[in-house]
């Protein structure tokens, strides 16, 4: 299993350096987590509107290329719950025949993949993972309120129409079929909920999820429970899945939704990989894990499966249980392929409100209360992004909800970005100067230096300037200017944070040079680094300014050099 150096560094980069101790521990570990993930993907399947076959085969393919490929040692992949909840969307909001249900989302999940792997292409990793985390908790709340209405007529027998509605029209159709419930449904579901939740708390290492559908099977195996109306899944073929070549008509329908549920996809595989990443092993690679999803999706499109993603839960069980590297990926896989070829009429025996159970208990924690709250006293914006985050994804959809996100988290950044960046510069306390503001105003002159003298002004640059924030920063440095009284001789512009000579820098500062002359102020510019000044000697305006002293290594060196210039002018008659 260990893989030699002459091995592409994209493949199977979490087995490299593999030792035989491991293997015991990874093994188990992903049979532990095989009887996590099996359950809740087929229970996924059913939110997507798709046969509970579809979720058993999302554990095979999508789980083996994964394991290849990903650069996470314990993530453990299928697919999770927003998944399926922006599956289903796409599939309604295509339009597709019943009869080619099935193809759409199979090609669905092929035009994931490919999404992925363009995005991969062209390097895009760390630019998808700009978007706000509040967007992300607003689309998960929108998610675990829609799974947790849908699934309510599975778990109280309820018939209710079969129709894109929304979480509100889906609420409406409950309350208005809660008349009809089945009771004896309505007691097993609120037993089985109780027991998944009882044994999360009191027994976190007994796999729930497998015990409740063990017991459920039994109970149906030795009861009449069906004859009473306990509901049971559609039967589950036996055997491993066929080849599904996509449908080349559906593919411009389902292209946006596709680039929606990609977004997502990686950003949950990406989240959960690193909140779970070990001191021991390397960092996560945006641009390896676009690789490895993709090729996950791209394959599971053409195995039957559902779009792929890293779960929490189940990747918590996989870590928990000692997984060292993607060997317990394949051991999940191995899993997925023995209960698809042996023990798919056992599966057939299994309640519908046993799925709705599992899914239900699932997605509670999508709903996260608390982090609202945290949004709300640290950062009031971030706060209302959220919230509409959510509304747009209860009232119009959760692939709008997604859209709507991207754009206002591009809208954050472009705000951030195009803000000023320009603030004083003060004198330190313990000499030199700093961009930071005295907590109080000193009694005396600091120690090791003292303050700008009376005419100078000196401001400080935050960062590069760019076009975004070129004209706010050139407009707060001549409002400073020309607010400063007395009109200040010299103004002192300090570098150091500056990383790159760019157009719109040169551009500003030759404007400011300009606007500064007419006011009878000197521009200087203080300890820009060696690089910046290298690449801005290209310009003729910056070349001009150091032929006349006025760009020099550091702030006090300008400091004096503005004080000679005013006395030479004083002394001049």
């Amino acid at each position: 299993m260990n893989l030699t150096s002459a091995t592409p560094r994209w493949l199977g980069p979490s087995l490299r350096g593999y030792r035989r101790t491991w293997l015991r521990a990874d093994v188990v570990a992903g049979l532990a987590a095989g009887v996590v993930v099996v359950p809740q993907a087929m229970a996924y399947a059913t939110i997507a509107g798709l046969p509970v076959s579809v979720g058993l085969y999302t554990c095979i393919v999508p789980v083996l290329l994964y394991a290849l490929l990903g650069g996470s040692h314990t993530l453990s992949v299928s697919t999770t719950s927003t998944i399926a909840v922006l599956t289903a969307s796409a599939l309604a909001g295509a339009g597709t025949a019943s009869d080619d249900l099935l193809g759409a989302a199979f090609t669905l999940t092929a035009l994931v993949g490919v999404c992925l792997l363009v995005m991969r292409l062209l390097r895009l990793g760390s630019l998808v993972e700009q978007i706000s985390p509040a967007t992300l908790t607003g689309v998960k709340a929108g998610v675990g309120l829609t799974v947790a209405v849908t699934q309510l007529p599975a778990l109280l027998g309820l018939t209710v129409p079969d129709r894109d509605a929304g979480f509100f029209g889906k609420l409406a159709d409950v309350v208005g079929a809660l008349p009809t419930t089945q009771a004896l449904t309505a007691i097993f579901s609120v037993l089985a909920v109780a027991t998944l939740l009882v044994l999360r708390r009191v027994a976190p290492r007994v796999p729930a999820a497998l015990f409740v559908v063990v017991a459920s099977v039994l109970l149906v195996v030795l009861t009449d429970v069906e004859d009473r109306g306990l509901a049971l899944i559609e039967p589950v073929p036996a055997g491993l899945p066929d080849l599904s070549p996509p449908l080349w008509d559906a593919i411009p329908g389902l292209l946006p939704a596709a680039l929606a549920i990609a977004v997502m996809a990686f950003l949950e595989t990406v989240l959960v990989a690193r909140a779970q990443r070990q001191r021991s092993e390397p960092t996560v690679d945006s641009d390896q894990e676009l690789l490895a999803v993709g090729v996950a999706a791209l394959g599971g499109g053409l195995t039957q499966c559902l779009p792929p993603a890293g779960g929490f839960s189940q990747s918590a069980v996989n870590l928990g249980a000692g997984a060292r590297t993607q060997v317990a990926g394949l051991t999940t896989a191995a899993l997925a392929v023995l209960v698809a070829l042996f023990l798919a009429p056992v599966l057939s025996d299994l309640p519908t409100a046993t799925l709705g159970a599992l899914v239900l208990v699932a997605v509670v924690g999508l709903v996260s209360p608390a982090e609202y709250m945290r949004l709300f006293r640290i950062d009031r914006t971030e706060f209302w992004v959220a919230l509409a985050t959510t509304a747009i994804g209860l009232t119009a959809g959760l692939l709008p909800a997604v859209g709507a996100g991207v754009v206002l988290t591009l809208f954050l950044v472009l705000r951030t970005v195009s803000r000023s960046a320009v603030r004083p510069l003060y004198a330190a306390p313990d000499g030199g100067w700093t961009p930071t503001p005295p907590e109080s105003p000193p009694p005396s002159p600091p120690a090791g230096g003292d303050a700008a003298p009376a005419g100078v002004l000196l401001l400080h640059l935050d960062h590069s300037i760019f076009t975004g924030n070129a004209r706010p920063t050139q407009d707060d440095v001549l409002a400073a200017a020309l607010g400063h009284r007395p009109t200040p001789h010299a103004l002192v512009l300090e570098g150091t944070a500056v990383l790159r000579a760019t157009i719109p820098l040169l551009d500003a500062l030759e404007a400011l040079d300009a606007d500064l002359s007419r006011e009878g102020t000197t521009l200087l510019l203080a300890a820009f680094p060696p690089d910046v000044r290298r690449q801005a000697a290209a310009s003729r305006w910056w070349a001009g300014a150091e032929r006349d002293g006025r760009v020099v290594p550091t702030v006090d060196a300008a400091v004096a050099a503005a004080v000679a210039a005013a006395s030479a002018r004083e002394a001049t008659p």
